[in-house]
């Protein structure tokens, strides 16, 4: 059997020199890649008590929708500003060159609920710092945040060292 590494394409100097692209694209192109990493991606999550699984716009719609799934979760998406039909509560964070803002339904969750936040991919840690946000504005509780892949060398874990992290594959570049 494949390891969940051997599925993930690596790119070099994209999108610029000295740039070592991670492709998700072809673990999800593969059924047994796929499966491989759902089930990874579950397997850390034994042992944790949550009722919510949510996920980041929009990789971490593909991965956190089938854990959710298969662990008869609910599923809330955090959103890009502006694509969530009812009332919202947003956060703002900061991009390479400039900004981005993303969303939940001011409903999504409930105070008390525990919450588990996923995506494909840490970097910065923008984005998921900004989704713990959102959620603890409600009242939630984020007991883990999940990943497939982590770029240690960007330090994104930094930002988010009052939280459980994990990821599935961890490289030590950017």
């Amino acid at each position: 059997m494949k390891k969940i590494e051997e599925y993930v394409r690596t790119i070099p100097d994209f999108p610029e020199p000295g740039i070592m692209f991670r492709d998700v694209t072809s673990v999800l192109q593969d059924p047994d890649g796929l499966k491989l990493a759902i089930d990874s991606m579950i397997k850390l999550l034994d042992g944790v008590d949550f009722d919510i699984i949510a996920g980041a716009e929009s990789r971490g719609f593909i991965f956190g929708m089938p854990i959710a799934y298969a662990l008869g979760k609910a599923f809330i998406p955090v959103r890009k500003k502006g694509k969530l039909p009812c009332e919202t509560v947003s956060a703002e964070y900061d991009l390479e060159y400039g900004k981005a803002e993303i969303e939940i339904h001011k409903d999504a969750v409930r105070p008390g609920q525990k919450v588990v936040l996923v995506d494909d991919l840490i970097a910065t840690g923008g984005t998921m710092e900004a989704s713990c946000k959102l959620v603890e504005q409600l009242g939630g509780e984020v007991v883990k945040i999940l990943f497939l892949m982590e770029l240690a060398g960007l330090k994104g874990r930094e930002k988010l060292a009052k939280y459980d992290v994990a990821s599935v594959i961890t490289y030590e570049g950017k």
